[in-house]
């Protein structure tokens, strides 16, 4: 995912995926350890956009509170 296309989501939505990519790298993980997962890449994307995901939201949270002072 590209932080542009996630930028365009709203606030809600972008809590839902990072839900969803949590559970997703758990899973990965755990088929990895188990020598089941084929594309071991998708660890490190997971984790990537999840990071891409916790920058945005915390950017918003940031810009929130200065528009309320």
């Amino acid at each position: 995912m590209k932080a542009k296309d996630l930028r365009e989501r709203s606030t809600e939505d972008l809590n839902e995926l990072k839900a969803q990519l949590k559970k997703d790298g758990f899973g990965y993980r755990m088929k990895n350890h188990t020598s089941q997962l084929d594309d071991t890449s998708l660890i490190s994307k997971t984790r990537k956009d999840l990071a891409r995901i916790e920058l945005i939201l915390s950017e918003r949270a940031a810009a929130g509170e200065g528009a309320e002072s």
